[in-house]
């Protein structure tokens, strides 16, 4: 099969999605080329603003043309169509969509060309995400029980979960570690408010943690209780992986969904840390204890969290036999296992 796989148009987390299913589709034996929509949404960026200030300067009209955000994501996204029309594209794969511009879509179909979209942002994005639903042929989502409400506006919408990517998560991965700091915890993600709220409740003295990832307020206030812990900032997938095998445990505190939205799936951080063989602690979701059962023991509030950690910090057995444990349930959670799955709904 031919596919023209659209990335997400950031730079990190969705973009780990997107290089795991390419990897997944090729070693399916399937023909990818790849649509860079990060690199062309930055490369539209300077030139429509480069372009409007030179109109500017020429004593052309000023703020009724400025380029907002939707003429840059048009003008990145347009190329789409002339690249898989002339690779003849079977499919075209959209990750995530946010940053590609709807009509771009809604011009594909007309041109013939089959639309797939892999939503990455589920339940937290289900508004918007549910506005592309009915401009593809097919939907996947990473939240199970956002399947009903995504298949109110397509009814071709499939459950695809998260999964990890091999080349830098689990055994194979290890070879290449290059000298990364060996936390007591640590945690990569982003400091959304619920999660520095939940940290910033936990007695951390004597304990080496580890925060990376985008901490935004935390990283600028001197006087906040995290802001020792936070590290380099944002860090690839490689990294990511090296840091949680060195580490003694592992922190997976999954964002709150918000506008009463239900979640229940495992994030790829839940399969990465399970992957790498990293005693973990994580904050509720159902399928946690489906996939994991005891092994990773789910935490409710600061004070359990707290204790655990110190447990597990103390009790090097118990650790290890978690840790040990834990590659063999994700061992079908792959982003090939993934792309396999996506593949079987478009044929």
């Amino acid at each position: 099969m031919r596919i023209t796989l659209v990335c997400p148009g950031a730079a990190w987390a969705t973009h780990d999605v997107h290089t795991g299913l390419l990897a997944g589709l090729q070693a399916g034996g399937h023909e990818v080329q790849e649509y860079a929509l990060s690199g062309r949404l930055q490369a539209s960026r300077v030139t429509l603003q480069y372009l409007w200030r030179k109109q500017c300067r020429a004593g052309g009209p000023l703020a009724d043309t400025r380029p907002t955000a939707a003429d840059v994501q048009y003008h990145a996204s347009q190329g789409l169509l002339e690249r898989a029309l002339r690779f003849e594209a079977d499919w075209v794969v959209v990750v995530s969509a946010a940053y590609l511009h709807p009509d771009v879509l809604i011009l594909a179909r007309r041109a013939g060309l089959r639309l797939a979209v892999v939503f990455t942002e589920s339940p937290y994005d289900d508004p918007e995400q549910a506005k592309v639903a009915p401009l593809c042929d097919v939907c996947f989502t990473n939240e199970r029980t956002s399947v009903p409400r995504l298949r109110q506006a397509n009814p071709h919408t499939y459950y695809l979960p998260a999964a990890y990517d091999p080349a830098s998560h689990g055994p194979e991965a290890s070879a290449a570690d290059g000298d990364v700091r060996a936390h007591d915890v640590v945690f990569v993600g982003t400091g959304f408010e619920s999660r520095t709220e939940f940290l910033s409740c936990v007695d951390w003295r004597g304990i080496d943690l580890g925060l990376y990832g985008a901490w935004g307020h935390v990283t600028d206030d001197p006087g906040h209780p995290l802001h020792p812990y936070v590290r380099e900032g944002l860090v690839d997938n490689a990294r990511t992986g090296a840091l949680y095998r060195a580490a003694r445990v592992g922190l997976n505190l999954y964002r709150r969904p918000g506008l009463g939205l239900p979640a229940e799936s495992l994030n790829p951080r839940a399969y990465e840390l399970a992957a790498d063989g990293v005693c973990t602690v994580s904050t509720p979701r159902a399928e946690v204890g489906e996939k994991f059962g005891e092994l990773v023991p789910v935490v409710r509030d600061p004070r359990h969290l707290r204790g655990l950690v110190r447990h597990y910090l103390k009790r090097e057995d118990d650790r290890r036999a978690a840790a040990g444990a834990l590659p063999g349930r994700v061992a079908d959670d792959t982003y090939h296992h993934r792309a396999a799955d996506l593949v079987a709904h478009l044929c």
